[in-house]
């Protein structure tokens, strides 16, 4: 399978020197164009979800995101073929992902309903007024963005590696910056023909809302990286969920804060106002005082 099984010893500049790590990564990058050709380049150009129901809904996202799953589990990779499964990167990786996703999804989106002004109207069942789907979908979108973050963090460490350390840390934090708000916008962009995924002002969700969003990755990038990076220090199972769920509590922080001090990027109906104390997601926040 070439570069593909993960096996070459061949330095990269953008992949993993781990053998495992590499073949994930090679593999879920792979995967992409099949959920988002399915997602963006038939479904919601040719408005099939006009006809879907709650239950072509999470079809859609348990076709997208099962795969993920089930195809390195049983099409192994030459470099996991001697690992046990606790110790392949992709069990680590779709963890990872697992856990940061599940809280941006039944968390976090409720600050896009108080604070960004968004709300979803297309039939679903709902975990906590969130779409299943989403869920689903969420965790494909989220793996590819990963992916892609780790390719080209480690490809600017190369390029910079021989700067100050200081220079390499400024250029690697720009990077992030860029690079976040960058797939935060291009995402918001390219559902915008979906029409139920609704804004109460879509210019503001591009401008700002995406740099709302963006705080998302700038926490998980170079979180995300660190995971069997380094050829001595490998991962187990346990510590990858406390990374995610360490990553996520400062999200959650983070986002609270601009909740508290800087409010909703829009006026909103009086009911989803979101500047009363209290976190957004707890029943009758709204009357306390």
């Amino acid at each position: 399978m070439g570069e593909l099984d993960g096996s070459s010893s061949t330095s990269s500049l953008w992949l993993a020197p781990n053998p495992s790590k590499r073949w994930a990564e090679l593999f879920f990058l792979g995967y992409t164009p099949f959920w988002l050709t399915l997602c963006l380049g038939i479904i919601v150009p040719y408005k099939v979800y006009e006809t879907f129901t709650e239950l072509e809904y999470l079809l859609l996202g348990l076709v997208s995101a099962v795969p993920s799953f089930l195809i390195p589990l049983l099409f192994v990779g030459k470099a996991d073929s001697c690992l046990g499964l606790k110790d392949r990167f992709w069990i680590k990786a779709n963890l990872w992902i697992i856990i940061f996703s599940y809280v941006g999804n039944y968390f976090w989106t409720h600050y896009f309903f108080t604070v960004l002004g968004a709300s979803y109207t297309f039939p679903s069942w709902k975990m906590n007024n969130v779409p299943h789907t989403t869920f689903l979908l969420t965790h494909v979108c989220f793996l590819f963005y990963h992916v892609a973050s780790n390719l080209t963090l480690r490809r600017i460490r190369h390029s910079v590696a021989d700067l100050p350390d200081k220079i390499q840390l400024a250029v690697e934090a720009g990077w992030i910056l860029v690079l976040s708000y960058f797939i935060a916008y291009l995402e918001t962009l390219a559902i915008s023909n979906f029409p139920y995924y609704e804004f109460v002002d879509r210019a503001s969700m591009y401008k700002v809302g995406s740099l709302f969003y963006a705080i998302y990755f700038i926490i998980s990038f170079p979180m995300f990286l660190r995971i069997d990076e380094k050829l001595g220090d490998l991962w187990d199972l346990p510590r990858v969920a406390v990374d995610a769920l360490g990553a996520a509590m400062l999200v959650t922080i983070i986002l609270d804060l601009w909740r508290i001090f800087l409010g909703p990027i829009v006026p909103l109906p009086e009911t989803k106002l979101c500047l009363q104390p209290g976190l957004p997601w707890f029943p009758g926040h709204a009357n306390q005082t």
